[in-house]
């Protein structure tokens, strides 16, 4: 077992692992238990009732955060002709076709997101096997193959974050730094918590939101009461 840092364990101490804390408490929790000298990320990590080894349970998709997550964001976007002027115009760190594949092939991986034109997926789909295993590879389900690749890049670099259960069902999304405000930490808590419930298939059955916990890069998990969150 890992050897805990002094500053984690007074951190943890400061934190009740058997509570359900309301939300407003839990983000302040969090913030007040966190210890690193960096401007941490805030983390919010969901436990879903479903079953992800069945196709039609698996949570996948997208959302802007009300707030954005704070990290400045490489976006390179696979585009030719008027759509590659669009996604320069839109901020896009690289814009190429042909010759970023062949980057991407070499080895170079110098981007946080990738987005594609819908014509540039013959040229994209050879990248699978390198930029799918590190959850990089565009897809049209997260919007990251767009026919709008300015509006797509604009709203990558406004905040938009990702989101698919693993293999136990769990979700787990940057919502935010330690230097944002309680409000604007709490107002990205529920937009996410929404647009899970929204998201929410056909095929789960019971509870379906289980467990919500709240941590910063380096400090300890804080629950939240999921009932608190959920809309209606």
């Amino acid at each position: 077992m890992a050897k805990r840092s002094r500053a984690y364990l007074e951190s943890r101490g400061k934190v009740d692992r058997e509570r359900l804390y309301q939300p407003e408490e839990a983000v302040e929790l969090a913030i007040e238990a966190s210890h690193a000298n960096f401007d941490e990320t805030v983390e919010c990590h969901v436990r879903l009732g479903v079953d992800p080894r069945h196709a039609d349970q698996i949570v996948r998709g997208s959302l802007v955060l009300p707030h954005g997550t704070g990290q400045e964001v490489t976006v390179l976007v696979f585009a030719k002709g008027d759509k590659a002027r669009e996604a320069e115009d839109a901020g896009a760190d690289y814009v190429g076709a042909e010759d970023l594949a062949e980057k991407i092939e070499d080895g170079w991986l110098d981007f946080d997101v990738a987005i594609a034109a819908p014509d540039m997926m013959p040229v994209v789909g050879k990248l699978g096997r390198i930029l799918g295993p590190r959850g990089m590879m565009p897809n049209p389900k997260s919007g990251t193959v767009a026919e709008d690749v300015g509006q797509a890049v604009d709203e990558v670099k406004a905040g938009k974050v990702e989101y698919r259960t693993d293999r136990q069902g769990n979700i787990h999304v940057p919502m935010g730094k330690k230097s944002f405000s309680s409000e604007q930490l709490l107002e990205n808590l529920r937009a996410l918590i929404e647009e899970l419930v929204r998201a929410r298939p056909p095929g789960a059955r019971g509870r379906y939101v289980l467990n919500v916990t709240l941590a910063t890069t380096m400090g300890p998990g804080v629950k939240v009461n999921p009932q608190t969150l959920i809309p209606g």
